[in-house]
């Protein structure tokens, strides 16, 4: 009997061993996940911050919504063709709306001179290519207004 009961102890001394392993583990993926998402975050900022920056440059040197359109790789639309948008994928490289992750535009604002756009970079949301959450945004101004 005695043998018995030391296996039996054995047994559960090795299930608990399991468990305790088993709560470690699923700690430790909770933190890579969250690792994860954090430096995805993180890429992606970084990879608008470059996007933003380029349009904005362009933006302010040709001082032309469809030169700056041509030249990033975007299209001109929005009432009276007076804003740009550039769709990129997954990689950050110029794409079409079909494979958008993410949507850069220049917008002009209501109200203001004719020169003056707001600039926002945004996640797209869903396969309607709807807009998501916004990475940045900032107004710029075209070179000599």
């Amino acid at each position: 009997m005695s043998g018995r009961s030391r296996a039996a102890l054995f047994l559960i001394e090795k299930l608990i061993v399991i468990a305790v392993f088993a709560l470690c583990a699923s700690a430790c993926a909770g933190i890579f996940v969250e690792s994860y998402i954090t430096s995805s975050d993180a890429r992606n900022l970084n990879h608008a911050l470059v996007a933003a920056k380029n349009g904005a440059e362009r933006y302010k040197a040709f001082g032309d919504v469809r030169v700056a359109a041509q030249s990033l790789g975007g299209l001109v639309s929005g009432a009276g063709e007076e804003d740009v948008i550039v769709y990129y994928n997954e990689d950050w490289q110029v794409s079409g709306e079909d494979g958008a992750a993410f949507v850069m535009s220049i917008r002009r604002i209501d109200g203001e001179p004719q020169f003056l756009r707001e600039l926002s970079i945004e996640k797209v949301a869903g396969i309607a290519g709807i807009a998501g959450e916004e990475i940045l945004s900032f107004t710029v101004s075209a070179r000599g207004k």
